[in-house]
């Protein structure tokens, strides 16, 4: 197989440097661009990080970007004008920003996640099943743990699982989001969906959707120990998405969880 051409946004964050860590390890990739908002007056891995733009773009084939949804949407605009292909992993965009993504997922093949693990999006797919299962009897919350330097509430994965419960109910998310709690001790039920995050010490990531009726309660989790699980995701979609053609996609069709 031809090495795949990588490009990585946002090179100096936390998940950037955990891409550039993975690449040197993985023989599908070559790391061609890397890039910034802001200048950088040193090589990282041979290359040295520029801004994003259609000459730091030219020679890729993926660019992977984990980054803040206007930098994302910035990106977006040079990848279809080169007809790139991109792995998106940044979360808290608008709905504006959402309609945005999908006007240009009509030009190129676009693989999208609030979290790119594996076992996570088994989780959204347990979720969506437990939800369809459990009814209108079962009052549904999620929980959810990040280190102290994230700043965006719920987590883009929190949403996600807030999702599944909707799809379970064969509901509108947006009419069952219920209210967004910070660093509670603990946090209520209701007849929508509500969120609770902590944000502390370098904690990676733990996801937490529960289901109540009063009589019973019904508790699915996920922890991740290890950020190069979302590398090894997004890298697995970069290879899945080099054949496809214009489009939104997300991991359960990388991971074949549609079924």
């Amino acid at each position: 197989m031809k090495k795949i051409n990588l490009a990585i946004t946002g090179c100096m964050g936390r998940m950037g440097q955990q891409f550039i860590k993975s690449a040197k390890s993985d023989k599908n990739f070559k790391l061609v661009a890397l890039t910034e908002n802001r200048k950088i007056n040193k090589k990282i891995s041979g290359i040295k990080p520029e801004l994003n733009t259609e000459k730091a773009f030219k020679n890729t084939n993926v660019i992977i970007d984990f980054t803040v949804p206007k930098c994302t949407i910035e990106v977006l605009k040079i990848a279809a004008k080169l007809k790139k292909k991109v792995i998106i992993g940044t979360t808290g965009f608008s709905k504006k920003e959402e309609n945005l993504i999908k006007k240009y997922s009509k030009k190129i093949p676009i693989v999208k996640a609030g979290n790119m693990s594996l076992g996570i999006n088994l989780l959204m797919y347990l979720t969506e099943i437990a939800s369809k299962s459990l009814g209108n009897n079962f009052l549904s919350k999620v929980f959810e743990i990040h280190h102290k330097h994230k700043k965006d509430h719920p987590s883009g994965t929190a949403l996600m699982l807030g999702k599944g419960i909707a799809v379970g109910k064969n509901k509108d998310f947006y009419k069952l989001l219920g209210k967004k709690y910070l660093n509670k001790k603990s946090f209520p039920y209701g007849k929508k969906i509500n969120f609770n995050s902590l944000r502390k010490g370098e904690i990676i990531g733990e996801h937490e959707v529960t289901f109540s009726s009063g009589k019973e309660v019904i508790t699915l989790n996920h922890e991740a120990f290890d950020r190069a699980l979302y590398s090894e995701g997004a890298f697995t979609a970069a290879k899945w998405l080099m054949n496809k053609t214009p489009g939104l996609y997300s991991m359960r069709d990388v991971l074949k969880l549609n079924g």
